[in-house]
């Protein structure tokens, strides 16, 4: 149970933040990732004009919710227990509020696919408080961006994830009422929630792979398994088949790989300057970015293997004739090493 990864939800106000922060002192090497939002530009204008600012809104929350969770969650889960005072997975939630039409189906495709790459809670401790507690709680925190915030957007907010969390079926949800809890000044509040957070996490059964899923496909080790592994997964997740959406997804991926290839080239620069051979600059900086591309190289894979499925090509069959082809092809000078004699 040392290294779980706990999500506090809830409406706007409930005193997710808050619970968040003090719940990191009630267990053993545990860390805390708190949501940003005064870096969001459009959040100030949205609450005043919804319909002008919400895809923006949205986009920009949807894009700084990835990048932090994407290398923060995993890291952090190494070290032991994570709480955050937010899901990746809610942003949706407001999408579905806020958005409509052409912009809630790009904005559903966008986090669809950047979704998969995010660790989902181990468990999701849902804050739950009557319209004015939380009306109240807002007005006494005052943040200048939500002062002219909309009574009904927040009842309609709180419609939303009471109808989400219903239906998770993925993530165990622990519902609590904060009404007459005051956890910041009364410890037997705090550790009444820590032992229900304790007590709901023993009770869960270990993770297992469902059982319609043939991960013996994986160890089969060949490229044709692997692509009816992914055709079944697909089938099973549901996800998007349309080509140029996939495409934007691998070329995405050759976009990680070239970031750790540039830090591998820095690194080796710096190496070098201070005193190492350059064979022994480069794999050192190899070595320290090796973890994070084997991740990288792994989804370029998969997004490929959609590709193929996607265009009926047997991926296999067409390498082996590829290759077949390339053994007597000849190459540009400027793709080989000098000869030396």
């Amino acid at each position: 149970m040392n290294h779980k990864f706990v999500a506090i939800e809830g409406v706007i106000g409930v005193g997710k933040t808050t619970l968040t922060r003090l719940l990191q002192s009630k267990f053993e090497n545990a860390s805390v990732l708190l949501e940003v939002f005064e870096e969001n530009p459009f959040l100030a204008g949205f609450y005043q004009d919804r319909d002008s600012l919400a895809f923006q809104t949205q986009l920009f929350f949807l894009l700084s919710r990835y990048h932090q969770q994407h290398e923060a969650v995993p890291q952090a889960l190494q070290k032991g227990m994570l709480f955050s005072d937010y899901t990746f997975a809610k942003d949706e939630l407001f999408a579905w509020l806020n958005l409509k039409d052409d912009e809630l189906a790009m904005y559903g495709r966008v986090h669809a696919a950047l979704g998969e790459k995010i660790p989902k809670p181990d468990l999701i401790v849902y804050l739950q408080a009557d319209h004015d507690v939380i009306m109240r709680r807002i007005a006494l925190r005052d943040r200048p961006y939500e002062r002219d915030m909309d009574p009904n957007y927040i009842s309609q907010l709180a419609a939303a994830y009471e109808a989400w969390l219903s239906n998770v079926q993925d993530t165990a949800v622990l519902t609590i009422n904060v009404n007459s809890l005051d956890y910041l000044s009364n410890l037997d509040d705090l550790d009444h929630v820590a032992d229900l957070i304790e007590k709901t996490l023993a009770e869960q059964a270990p993770s297992r792979p469902p059982a319609d899923m043939p991960l013996t496909l994986l160890q089969n080790g060949r490229l044709p398994d692997f692509q009816t592994f992914h055709r079944q997964l697909d089938s099973r997740k549901g996800f998007d088949p349309d080509l140029f959406f996939n495409y934007i997804l691998l070329t995405e991926e050759m976009g990680e790989i070239a970031k750790e290839l540039v830090k591998i080239w820095g690194d080796g620069k710096r190496l070098v300057a201070d005193g190492r051979s350059a064979k022994e600059a480069h794999q050192l900086a190899i070595e320290s970015h090796r973890a994070k591309l084997r991740n990288e190289l792994a989804d370029l894979l998969a997004y490929t293997l959609k590709l193929a499925n996607y265009t009926g090509i047997d991926l296999e069959k067409a390498y082996l004739e590829k290759m077949q082809k390339n053994i007597g092809r000849s190459w540009p000078k400027e793709r080989t090493l000098p000869v030396r004699g």
